[in-house]
């Protein structure tokens, strides 16, 4: 199973401004300077010592991840505004044709989780067969809506490749090819949304953004374990700090402070803090990633990894 990112960002897309930018490349001629001459020698090695948040793009895109199983069946969680990436991808091969097959699964229909379905070009290509999963009856219709004449030109219904909608029960387990089990789980989130777990050949992957975790959830945290516990993936919601969560109280969303504690509490082998704050810089979001690593250390959990959500990060779990 390998899982790759293609939208980490919360809310709304936020690209990189040019401030920004330049904020990075000043800190990177800093460090050269400081450095001297003789570090600068082999380009790729100096690169390589810089912090992370210098040498990557976090990324502004809103939520999307692909999943590729061991049999070569494709999954797409969430389609925001990062699905137009993948989209163009696909269209390099089979998708170009009519000859693509994928099964989107769908946490929730705010927005930032849909909008990337007008732009993903493979829908729009006849022969290409897409199987919609989610708990929501209403699914179709609700793209129907997304695509109405008031807010984009063309119809949900033109979308020309085959498209088949499956809801899913809260409390069902589906058995895709190549022995890869999907499973959900209901979230505390406005209008309702859902984690899914992925296993397959004794690997797991649970995805749960778009969840309001506080301190008063805990008793349901642990409630919550046999579903999200001994993932060896876990991309979960940490949009606040934890000041933001006591001020955006019910508004849906975690503090990374509690996305440790749960990850610990579930026994999770890997964390990555996703649906990061738009407003946030790669510099602000570094602080937090050294931050929740240090809280996981004084919870005396050594073992946990905690990454920060980067657009194209690949996860093989194998």
């Amino acid at each position: 199973m390998i899982v790759q990112l293609y939208g980490t960002r919360g809310s709304i897309s936020s690209p990189l401004r040019t401030p920004e930018y330049i904020q990075k490349v000043t800190q990177i001629l800093e460090i050269a300077r400081d450095a001297g001459p003789s570090a600068l020698a082999d380009i790729h090695k100096f690169i390589s010592k810089l912090p992370p948040y210098l040498t990557h793009i976090v990324g502004g895109n809103t939520t999307c991840v692909s999943v590729l199983s061991s049999s070569g069946k494709r999954l797409i969680l969430d389609c925001g505004t990062g699905a137009r990436v993948i989209a163009d991808e696909l269209m390099q091969g089979e998708f170009s044709k009519g000859e693509g097959k994928i099964a989107f699964f769908f946490t929730h229909t705010h927005w930032d989780h849909i909008q990337g379905i007008p732009f993903f070009k493979p829908l729009y290509i006849p022969g290409n067969e897409f199987h919609f999963y989610s708990p929501f009856a209403d699914l179709q219709e609700r793209f129907e809506k997304q695509q109405s004449p008031e807010f984009f030109p063309i119809p949900f219904s033109a979308l020309a490749s085959t498209k088949l909608f499956t809801c899913l029960r809260p409390d069902e387990t589906l058995d895709l090819e190549g022995d890869c089990k999907v499973s959900m789980y209901p979230l505390k989130h406005p209008g309702g949304s859902f984690a899914y777990r992925l296993e397959e050949k004794g690997k797991v992957f649970v995805f749960a953004t778009d969840a309001e975790f506080t301190g008063e959830d805990f008793a349901s945290v642990t409630e919550m374990k046999p579903f999200f516990e001994n993932a060896d993936l876990l991309v979960l919601d940490s949009q606040y700090t934890l000041d933001e969560s006591f001020q955006k109280f019910d508004w849906g969303h975690t503090s990374y402070t509690m996305a440790v504690n749960c990850a610990v509490a579930w026994n999770v082998k890997k964390l990555v803090l996703t649906h990061h704050e738009p407003a946030y810089a790669d510099d602000v979001l570094d602080i937090i990633l050294q931050e929740a690593q240090a809280h996981a250390v004084a919870l005396g959990n050594r073992t946990i990894e905690i990454e920060l959500a980067v657009e194209g990060n690949v996860y093989k779990l194998v």
